[in-house]
């Protein structure tokens, strides 16, 4: 099976800013070839063949290279490589000498000779797959073995991954690889101004973000006719983690916006959480603690009317100023809506957090604090006000896209993450993207505990204490994993009365994310983070550590999805060093408390301790297909509203 060429270059052909407007997964061609590729993909035999013969060919290219001492016959290489990349494009042929050729170079410039299965992600990725590979497997790497092929064949590289941290360090890490190889690299983050971020876009490689490439990519769209565009297209793109952007963060739509009337906003929200107030919980309105949805019952919706109605008249002072729009039925029961949920479904410390007067939202996957992320439609301006908050500046949607819709019109796209597999059936129907499978470098040799669950919270946070305790005093490090900043803070302080050192990795501590998570693995170290905490980011282990078991991790929080309790599990026993992996639940633990009925809840609460393994394992699961499902079908209306939303503001004339 070989994959199309590399596509020509931005210019005649292709046009100064090419892009899809076909997407991928809606082409009949795109969509048999990445079902095939799925079907070859999921049969073992064929992919150990097709990798051993793939890695023969690509020794005996390295066996070549190595012979070359002399700098000029290596830069006539080079040339020779990018003039036949040029003719032959990223076909399966050319892979082996050009990956060949970039391994070399890694080897010699960073120290870094790629493994096997480092080379073997790497083709992928150029073959328009999702690559899985495990977790510590150098997939920092592989991307960029990827990108540099890529961009030597002439394509504008996008890479894109987790954060500003991630996006800084890796340009600057993998600098001499590119300039090695006659590449230049740049880095898009959240505070770079325009001329910065205009330089970085002419690089060959650059490094960013997907909310920042999604922003800037909106906003050419709004640039008058013959105004400069920062992108130069949307050639190539390989996905750094990319379960948690093509599915976790693709759960809203990235809005580009303009300031509105804030004294018309402000007075609009005051009143909505006036007349939210004066509701009634199960009598007024039902609160959907999955969805955070907020509907009102038939005597809710009638107050509302009689409330709006009165204040129409005159009869209420507060109300006197209230806006003709408030008649009109839809638009005030939204709102009130969104009133009642800012107030009932968003919690402090688990969905945002108060730092120097402001509201920061948490992003629920990883833990760490949404940087420059803001909720729409109103539900900002009233959280901060029943925060006691000034109320940030309102805006109004100009322009909006969704991941599903934005990755697609990329004309060749890729990536890689360590927990693909359970998701690989909506990846290839909203991407058209197949997962291959990357074999472990060395065998697993972590070691997976009983699942237990606890009646609450309280008899959780002090077992865990005791458990970290007994850990601590052979020198074993352990990471535990929590569910929110909150519940954090509550474990720290049994840690503390305990008298265990220790250190708190949650949404409050973002800029030492990465040091604290790498320092995880040394020796009697105590970390507790927030869900993902550090993803990305690599724990090696200290000195003595193997030969006391390796990492220990204590996962007290059940995931909305069982690839995310995998990616958890992958913080130890990394690249075949020893490890283990305990789950340790409560029945109150946000998920459980939402999807188990109360009766069940109930009837688990005495027994909870003394629950069958497989039984156990089968109550906990039901909860996470569920939520799964759930997800799933929250992207698919957010595609579909995304689409109205487009129809709507190009009947506006707002659109490209």
């Amino acid at each position: 099976m070989t994959p199309r060429h590399a596509l020509p270059l931005p210019g005649m052909v292709w046009g100064p800013r090419p892009e899809r407007r076909q997407p991928r997964s809606a082409e009949a061609a795109e969509r048999w070839r990445a079902r095939w590729q799925a079907l070859c993909d999921r049969l073992p035999a064929w992919r150990r063949r097709d990798e051993a013969d793939f890695l023969l060919r690509l020794r005996a290219c390295r066996a070549a290279l190595s012979q070359q001492a002399d700098p000029l016959q290596r830069a006539e290489a080079l040339a020779a490589l990018r003039a036949r990349l040029a003719r032959e494009g990223l076909a399966d042929a050319v892979l082996p000498a050009a990956l060949a050729g970039v391994a070399q170079c890694a080897a010699e410039v960073l120290g870094q000779d790629p493994f096997d299965t480092q080379l073997i992600a790497a083709r992928a990725v150029l073959q328009g797959r999702l690559a899985e590979m495990a977790t510590g497997e150098g997939k920092t790497l592989a991307v960029a073995l990827a990108a540099a092929v890529a961009a030597l064949a002439g394509l504008p590289v996008h890479v894109i991954t987790a954060n500003d941290y991630l996006v800084a360090r890796d340009a600057e890490r993998l600098r001499p690889l590119y300039a090695a190889l006659g590449l230049s690299v740049g880095a898009v983050c959240q505070a770079d101004e325009r001329a910065a971020r205009a330089q970085a876009w002419r690089a060959a490689v650059t490094y960013v973000t997907a909310k920042e490439l999604v922003f800037d990519y909106l906003r050419d769209g709004q640039a008058p006719e013959g105004a400069p565009r920062l992108l130069r297209g949307l050639c190539m793109a390989i996905v750094d983690e990319a379960d948690a952007i093509l599915l976790d963060e693709a759960r809203v739509p990235l809005i580009l916006s303009e300031p509105a009337d804030m004294d018309d906003a402000l007075r609009h929200a005051r009143q909505a959480l006036r007349f939210a107030r004066a509701l009634q919980p199960g009598r007024h309105f039902r609160l959907e603690a999955a969805s955070r949805q907020v509907h009102l019952t038939a005597a809710g919706r009638a107050r509302l009317a009689r409330a709006t109605a009165s204040a129409d008249s005159g009869a209420r002072a507060d109300y006197a100023d209230l806006a003709p729009v408030w008649r009109n039925r839809l638009h005030r029961e939204h709102a009130v809506c969104t009133a009642l949920a800012a107030l009932h479904a968003y919690q402090r410390d688990r969905h945002y957090l108060l730092r120097d007067g402001q509201v920061l939202l948490i992003d629920e996957t990883t833990g760490r604090i949404a940087e420059g992320r803001a909720w729409g439609q109103g539900l900002q301006q009233l959280v901060e006000l029943k925060e006691g908050c000034d109320p940030s500046p309102a805006f109004a949607t100009i322009a909006q896209i969704t991941y599903q819709r934005f990755f697609p019109r990329y004309h060749r796209l890729g990536g890689l993450s360590g927990t693909l597999a359970e998701a690989r059936g909506e990846l290839l129907a909203a991407y058209g993207l197949s997962v291959r499978p990357v074999p472990l470098r060395r065998p697993s040799r972590r070691r997976i505990g009983p699942t237990r669950l606890f009646a609450d919270h309280a008899d959780l946070w002090v077992a865990v204490a005791r458990r970290v305790a007994r850990l601590h005093r052979r020198g074993r490090p352990v990471l535990v994993a929590t569910d929110s900043v909150a519940e954090a803070r509550a474990l720290s302080a049994h840690l503390q009365r305990a008298g265990l050192p220790h250190r708190v990795l949650d949404a409050h501590g973002d800029a030492q994310e990465a040091a604290a998570v790498a320092a995880a693995g040394q020796r009697g170290a105590i970390t507790v983070a927030t869900n993902l905490a550090g993803r990305g980011t690599d724990i090696a282990l200290g000195e003595g550590v193997e030969a006391l078991g390796g990492l220990h991790v204590i996962a007290c929080q059940l995931n909305p999805a069982r690839r995310i309790d995998r990616q958890l599990a992958g913080r130890a026993a990394r690249q075949g060093d020893p490890g283990s992996v305990e789950t340790w639940l409560s029945l109150d633990s946000a998920l459980l408390a939402r999807s188990l009925p109360p009766w069940l809840r109930t009837w688990l609460r005495p027994r909870c301790r003394r629950l069958p393994a497989a039984l156990l394992s089968g109550l906990l699961r039901l909860p996470q297909r569920l939520e799964e499902q759930r997800e799933r079908e929250q992207r698919a209306r957010l595609i579909r509203h995304d689409e109205q939303m487009e129809r709507r503001l190009a009947f506006a004339g707002r659109s490209e």
